[in-house]
């Protein structure tokens, strides 16, 4: 007798290729002595559901004939590689359980039984019962609203250090790197996402398990961790410069006083305890979308400012009368648009007010390194998608390339007409060279206001997959805790301010980030993840994608190696710029 296991039967029903051949297999089952419910006389043939076929299907002769038909087991069941089609985006999970498929030798199934809280936040329908855990969200956000959060996630502190980069590069070259760089953070998130489908996870340190296993699962953690908590603190070095600017501005004070609301320390301190912290305890991502929609705004309101500015300041830079520090042969020259108490600097050097297409200096090494750490948006990408209503991975795609072009155009034209304001005297940090020209000017007090705004909102968005890093490396499996959740964003903020406090220049920040967790997080981690995941009977290891997929893997290590050498070199001169002079 064929022996023919409940766990084979609902393998081949529930796949969409067996559907196509389930009227044969009815009939084969009754054929040789099994009793299928709906198939007597006069009724329509019915197929049972998994959870009772094995009570359906009784044999009528289990005794009474010899079995020489050879006997199948769950473990003769071919890998389903269809795994592709059937969990395209997460969904359809109630069919892709540890019974349901087979563990083999070099693949990771073994995390479905230990996991299961993390599969579980895919069942749209699934579990009549489901338990709520820190990864399960209710997919409730909006297309629009998720733009907003990526947007968001990747606009921050790094807008203000392009105008640097773009003296430091040139206007031609410039154009090329960001292009080049935002391209290729478009086709990361791809490989994320199709890698996300084929095993249905949207986490992006499980990504790292499935493909490597523990080893995978931390590398991803860790470089979260430090990318993420390397944007909160430019963020909050901006917070730390600039807050005691605009106090300085709305008292009309000439000179920065000891009081200690104009000490920037512990104004980084009250405005992460009153308004980054509450942010950072929302349970969800969504409702953090508004937030990112105004600081968006904020982020427009600078660029027109600093494309206004443009034509509103006279090159060369001018400066206050008895506070010059240009060289002594400089010729002041009057101008109508500053003869209240300011001069025109005319430098020897007819070219400074020139623009330059192609450069390469000393500090050239921090270009590449400041437009990855301002394209990162990777390891809130998949976070997003887990929330997003009806998702695909056409829609989510949809939404990265658009957030990108809208970040890409905002970060050129920032780039472009900041350098074109202040060319070779701009500084790493753009606002604080605006507070050269005239300190109490209203529009750039209320760019910086805009600025702080936006950061300060940002904060709490970038915090959240540092958070869930965290929990995934330490608490997986766990039942949401306000507790662990309250403490893990405390101690986060503690961390972040005392770098803050500490740090010496926000160069520093962009530099380092840009060069080691960023070219892992958008180019080395997503590669070999697509590599290592993607089944071979679907794309072999010599296939074109996979062979993209290293290309691209090389490049990211290649890209760490030079911008970290240079940097490095440029450190060991002492060539070093401070960040803004602060």
């Amino acid at each position: 007798m064929w022996h023919l296991t409940g766990k084979r039967f609902c393998t081949e029903i529930t796949h969409p290729s067996g559907l196509l051949s389930s009227a044969l297999l009815l009939a084969s089952v009754k054929l040789i002595g099994f009793e299928v419910p709906g198939t007597n006389e006069g009724e329509k043939p019915t197929l049972p559901t998994c959870g009772i076929i094995e009570r359906s299907l009784s044999p009528r002769r289990a005794h009474s004939e010899p079995s020489h038909l050879p006997t199948m087991d769950a473990t003769d069941v071919p890998l389903q590689a269809e795994m592709v089609e059937l969990v395209p985006n997460g969904k359809h999970m109630a069919a892709l359980t540890a019974s349901t498929v087979p563990s083999l030798a070099g693949d990771r199934f073994e995390e479905n039984q230990s996991g299961t809280a993390e599969m579980e936040e895919f069942l749209p329908h699934g579990a009549e019962k489901k338990q709520t855990h820190f990864t399960d969200f209710e997919g409730k956000t909006s297309f629009g609203m998720s733009v907003f959060n990526l947007s968001n996630a990747i606009m921050g502190s790094g807008i203000l250090g392009l105008a640097y980069a773009m003296a430091n590069t040139g206007i031609i070259l410039f154009l090329f790197l960001l292009t080049a760089v935002a391209l290729l953070s478009s086709y990361s998130i791809h490989l994320l996402l199709k890698s996300s489908g084929i095993v249905g996870i949207r986490a992006y340190e499980q990504l790292g398990y499935r493909a490597f296993g523990t080893p995978g699962k931390l590398a991803a953690a860790i470089a979260i961790t430090l990318q993420n908590i390397g944007a909160m603190s430019s963020y909050l070095y901006i917070v730390k410069s600039e807050v005691p600017l605009v106090i300085q501005t709305f008292l009309n004070l000439e000179e920065k006083t000891t009081d200690w609301y104009m000490n920037g320390n512990y104004l980084v301190i009250l405005v992460s305890v009153t308004v980054i912290l509450p942010l950072a305890l929302m349970k969800q991502l969504g409702y953090l979308g508004y937030a990112s929609g105004f600081s968006l705004s904020c982020m427009g309101f600078f660029l027109i400012s600093v494309i206004y500015k443009k034509f509103q300041i006279p090159c060369p830079l001018p400066e206050q009368e008895g506070n010059v520090t240009d060289s002594l042969n400089a010729t002041p020259v009057s101008t109508s648009d500053y003869q209240n108490g300011y001069t025109i600097l005319q430098a020897p050097d007819q070219g400074t007010c020139t623009p330059s297409f192609f450069t390469l200096n000393s500090q050239t090494a921090y270009t590449i390194p400041i437009m990855a750490f301002a394209f990162v948006c990777h390891p809130e990408v998949l976070p997003i998608y887990t929330e997003l209503k009806d998702p695909s991975k056409k829609k989510m795609q949809c939404i990265s390339n658009i957030s990108i072009t809208v970040m890409y155009l905002m970060y050129f034209l920032a780039a472009l007409f900041g350098y074109l304001t202040f060319y070779g005297r701009v500084e790493s940090e753009l606002l604080h060279t605006y507070n050269k020209v005239d300190p109490f000017d209203v529009l750039i007090l209320c760019v910086r206001v805009a600025v702080l705004t936006a950061v300060t909102l940002t904060v709490p968005i970038v915090l959240f997959p540092v958070r869930r890093a965290i929990q995934q490396m330490l608490f997986q499996g766990k039942d949401f805790s306000w507790i662990r959740h309250i403490i893990i964003a405390v101690v986060l903020l503690t961390f972040i301010n005392l770098l803050v406090i500490f740090a010496p220049s926000i160069l520093g920040i962009f530099g380092m980030i840009g060069a080691t967790s960023a070219p892992c997080l958008i180019f080395i981690f997503p590669a070999i993840f697509y590599i290592r995941i993607m089944p071979k009977d679907k794309e072999p290891l010599r296939s074109t994608p996979k062979i993209l997929a290293a290309c691209f893997a090389l490049l990211g290590v290649l890209f760490m190696i030079m911008s970290l050498s240079f940097i490095i070199i440029d450190w060991a001169t002492g060539g070093g710029k401070s960040g803004g002079s602060h």
